[in-house]
């Protein structure tokens, strides 16, 4: 992970991504805060609204990029870039990818969000060593028609590609 220097507009963009983060805080939320750029315009913001919301995915990247694709009436992002105010924990990075954004800028790191009781630094151990321990273990159940769903999705000539 490379620390760039920012343009003014990126700075300007990061700034409002740590202004919403600030305010949601006033507001009951998490101090998480981003938003979604395209062409150097603001399509969609998001706030942490995981205890706002009784909902663990509400993570500010999540709602963002769930708001932009609302917006611009698409599920791919590409051409926009995702601002937030703090590096994406595993679920909105992996958002991030599946949104097909350009780019993915933050402020503030894993170790600040871990500071602030915010340690989600084991989620990303899990990831980079798929054996190591885990909050939640998974694991795989065999049967034997465990590609019926797969199957019909191949067959099926008027699927959307994503």
């Amino acid at each position: 992970m490379s620390v760039d220097v920012a343009t003014s507009a990126e700075q300007e963009w990061m700034a409002r991504a740590i202004e919403l983060a600030t305010t949601n805080v006033d507001s009951g939320g998490g101090p998480f805060g981003a938003l979604v750029v395209r062409d150097g315009e603001v399509v969609a913001t998001g706030t942490n609204r995981v205890t706002v919301d009784l909902d663990p995915t509400a993570h500010a990247e999540v709602t963002a990029i769930r708001n932009a694709c609302r917006a611009l009436g698409t599920f791919k992002l590409d051409g926009c870039v995702l601002v937030t105010s703090c590096e994406p924990c595993p679920m909105c990075l992996a958002s991030a990818l599946w949104a097909r954004l350009d780019r993915v800028l933050f402020a503030a790191d894993r170790d600040d969000a871990a500071a602030a009781g915010f340690d989600d630094r084991a989620f990303y151990e899990v990831f980079r060593d798929p054996e190591a321990s885990t909050p939640t273990p998974v694991h795989r159940v065999e049967m034997p028609n465990r590609n019926a769903a797969f199957d019909a999705w191949r067959t099926k000539p008027d699927r959307v590609a994503y």
